[in-house]
């Protein structure tokens, strides 16, 4: 499982990563978690507003960073 947290690492996007990070770790299963900084790589998948997630190439939220409710559920 690839996924992608955007942000250029303000504090939403910071919470974001961290939200990702504490759901995987719960969830017990393996993902490549990356940090994508880059504005022209966000907007290669349509995001123009961060924090967003994107799991395995799907975009999941955009303009928030999700709960960790949300997150445990994208990852099932």
């Amino acid at each position: 499982m690839k996924i992608l947290v955007m942000g250029p690492g303000c504090p939403k996007c910071e919470q974001a990563e961290k939200t990702v990070r504490d759901a995987v770790a719960e969830a017990g299963i393996a993902a490549d978690i990356e940090k994508v900084k880059d504005f022209q790589e966000i907007a290669k998948y349509g995001i123009f507003s961060t924090p967003a997630v994107v799991i395995d190439g799907e975009v999941k939220v955009v303009g928030k960073a999700p709960s960790k409710k949300e997150v445990l559920g994208w990852l099932k």
